[in-house]
């Protein structure tokens, strides 16, 4: 069966992935991952976290800026979450996630930056942060 990703892709994106949502997060999720679900969760490490996060165009802590702010436009809080956490990994401060969280009540609505904010209470209070 021919590969679904590129290997090498896929290896930059494991290391971006891991160095972002931490090693244990990660290894968690591929061991989790079963036939059915094992080729999304390798194509998704290998051009989300490959292609994507491995260019270096853009450093890391922006790349968390620009994905809580979609995500968060979006209204998928689960991944907002996740991001939420790699983005405090990446550098991204307690009044930039709020700045950010402003943004996403200005353009999105404020109901959507009341759901930011309380995922993003969760986070900080998680980290000892607030």
């Amino acid at each position: 069966m021919a590969a679904t990703f590129d290997e090498d892709l896929f290896l930059l994106g494991l290391e971006q992935r891991k160095a972002t949502l931490g090693a244990d997060y990660v290894e968690r999720n591929l061991a989790a991952a079963d036939d059915f679900t094992r080729p999304f969760q390798e194509a998704m490490t290998a051009w989300c976290w490959g292609f994507g996060w491995g260019d270096a165009t853009i450093d890391a802590k922006t790349r968390s800026m620009m994905n809580l702010s979609m995500l968060g436009a979006l209204g998928k809080m689960h991944e907002w979450e996740i991001h939420c956490k790699g983005a405090l990994t990446n550098g991204v401060s307690v009044a930039e996630i709020r700045a950010i969280v402003h943004v996403v009540a200005i353009y999105c609505g404020v109901p959507q930056g009341m759901e930011c904010f309380r995922v993003a209470r969760k986070v900080l209070e998680e980290r000892g942060l607030l």
